[in-house]
């Protein structure tokens, strides 16, 4: 999702300016690996963990498992994500227009991942 999310013809650009980082193409395929590999790592994390929360709440719920995916996303986000982020954000002095950016593409992201496991349920 980062990768469309923050390319150059969707936010990458506006990103990259609000973040104040230099877009010189000097990052490549080599620098590039370890980060995107890591990236990959968290969020099967991610996604690992939304999807314990998910099967938890649907056991309480009992509603439509894509119902219960969704909306267990979306406090997970607000609770874990979104305070957190906004809090260091605050705290560093970040624009809030790049705040708002990178909330809303984790907001996407586990939106996304809980939506699939919403619809992969057992």
């Amino acid at each position: 999702m980062g990768g469309i999310w923050y390319s150059q013809g969707v936010f990458g650009k506006t990103w990259g300016r609000l973040a104040n980082l230099k877009m010189d193409g000097k990052m490549t395929s080599a620098n590039m690996a370890p980060l995107l590999l890591i990236q990959l790592a968290s969020s099967f994390i991610t996604a690992y963990v939304l999807a314990h929360f998910v099967f938890v709440m649907h056991y309480f719920f009992k509603d439509a498992w894509v119902t219960d995916a969704f909306v267990t996303a979306v406090w997970a986000w607000l609770g874990f994500t979104a305070a957190r982020l906004a809090t260091h954000d605050l705290f560093e002095g970040r624009r809030k227009k790049l705040t708002l950016l990178n909330l809303s593409h984790e907001l996407v992201n586990l939106v996304v991942m809980g939506l699939i496991i919403g619809w992969l349920h057992p």
